[in-house]
């Protein structure tokens, strides 16, 4: 789409969303069931374009995009006319007699920015959330995984008129078209450099935004943890997608005194899940592109690699790969891996270990493996991320129960279920004054017993 395009794509959107056809729960409902039948009509071809841009198996497409979309429409389902009712708040005796209450309403025309790692679940999540809360909808899906795109185009050109919900497809000239347009709030996946892009644009219409970044998310094993638990857990989180989650453990920093039975651990449950050519299973992924891929074999260092190490250019594949001896100065610790890379640092103490992640910029995720209920409180307390797990890794951001989201350096917002519907939603606050009765002691000429009436009333 050219500028133009997209202009008027907008402005027919704005001008549906103001008939308010979109604030009836039943015109939402019926919505969100037509969505959740049409990915299941689609489920096969879904699942084909995540093999083809990322080498998903169809397991694993279903348990990561699929099957996570469907489950957090359900819930919407569920509790959306719960989600959308007006909340009663008490009244001060200074505005009696009147009734105060907050009504969630939504923002009007959204943009949703979606990224190329999980194309289908970070696109369509986010889109139940706002369509629940009565937005009208333009999604824009990465360039990099185009499979995913055209069948996310296919599927909400299948579901929805483009006046309630469109797709633009296309790469940097239709974002920046998309990113100078008037919308009434914005929803960004990605890296922290577009982030600050898309944060810069929408501040010339002080239009409020929600950040789903990244960062390097700590993982942290105690010395009593146990480790082929840690180690299994740790291998699955980390080497999911080949390594391309915002939540996967970016780094292994473990107690000195158990790093070497933690890497025979991992090492054995790398060949447990992957087999002992990884390379060669039908069921590992592969890097979104050739940009990603040398940009990864190029933090890999050699004299350091204990486990892996092996890429096929061809197929756009490394193996799970494990560096030792790593320090925060290498290149590996200087940005966000993304990829089957897990460098492992070592620290004396767990204080100093605490003190040493504090002051690094804040990650999406956090992780900690301890049988020490005390040591796992004082980790999550004394740490700032977004969200994490004790004992386990990302599966805190597969529930619609709370929401899902960083701060600072990895974002600002979350969603996920209500987390999602408040976010796409403007709570408005009111009073409604009964015309009864109305109170002389505000209004001008005041008097001596109306200022005593008043300190009483704002007691």
């Amino acid at each position: 789409m050219n500028e133009q395009e997209i202009q008027r794509l907008t402005d027919r959107q704005r001008s549906w969303f103001l008939t308010g056809a979109t604030l009836s729960i039943e015109h939402r409902i019926q919505a969100l069931t037509r969505l959740k039948a049409c990915i299941l009509e689609h489920e096969n071809a879904i699942q084909e374009a995540l093999y083809k841009d990322l080498g998903k198996s169809g397991f694993e497409s279903y348990m990561c995009e699929t099957g996570l979309v469907l489950s957090e429409i359900s819930y919407m389902l569920k509790h959306i006319r719960r989600f959308a009712r007006e909340t009663t708040v008490p009244t001060p005796l200074a505005q009696f007699c009147s009734r105060s209450y907050q009504k969630p309403s939504p923002y009007g025309v959204v943009l949703i920015m979606s990224p190329w790692n999980y194309p289908f679940l970070l696109t369509v999540e986010p889109l139940v959330d706002a369509i629940a809360a009565g937005n009208t909808v333009i999604v824009k899906p990465s360039a990099y995984s185009p499979c995913t795109s055209e069948i996310l185009r296919s599927v909400l050109n299948q579901c929805f008129d483009e006046k309630e919900v469109a797709v633009v497809t296309g790469g940097r000239a239709e974002n920046t078209c998309l990113l100078q347009q008037h919308f009434d709030y914005i929803f960004f996946t990605g890296s922290q450099t577009v982030g600050k892009e898309v944060l810069r644009q929408a501040s010339a219409w002080l239009t409020p935004v929600t950040l789903e970044l990244g960062g390097k998310s700590p993982c942290l094993v105690e010395r009593s943890a146990n480790l082929r638990l840690a180690a299994r857990r740790i291998v699955f989180g980390k080497f999911l997608n080949c390594g391309q989650t915002c939540v996967a453990p970016d780094y292994i920093y473990c107690d000195e005194q158990v790093k070497d039975r933690l890497i025979r651990e991992i090492k054995r449950q790398i060949t447990r899940q992957f087999g002992k050519k990884p390379l060669d299973n039908k069921n590992y992924g592969k890097i979104i592109n050739e940009k990603h891929f040398h940009r990864l074999t190029a933090l890999i260092d050699p004299s350091k690699v204990i486990i892996g190490g092996n890429s096929d250019s061809r197929s756009l594949q490394i193996e799970p790969t494990v560096m030792d001896a790593v320090t925060f100065e290498d290149p590996v610790m200087q940005e966000e891996i993304f990829g089957p890379i897990l460098p492992i640092l070592t620290y004396k103490t767990f204080d100093k270990a605490i003190h040493k992640i504090n002051p690094m910029p804040h990650p999406l995720a956090f992780y900690i493996f301890t049988s020490q209920p005390q040591t796992a409180r004082k980790a999550i307390a004394r740490c700032g991320f977004g969200g994490g797990c004790i004992n386990d890794t990302i599966i805190h951001l597969a529930t619609s129960e709370m929401g899902f989201g960083g701060f600072g350096e990895s974002g600002m917002g979350a969603y996920h279920g209500k987390a999602g519907f408040d976010i796409f939603s403007h709570k408005k606050s009111i009073v409604d004054k009964k015309t009864w009765l109305d109170l002389p002691m505000r209004y001008q000429p005041y008097r001596r017993i109306y200022e005593k009436l008043i300190h009483l009333f704002l007691k």
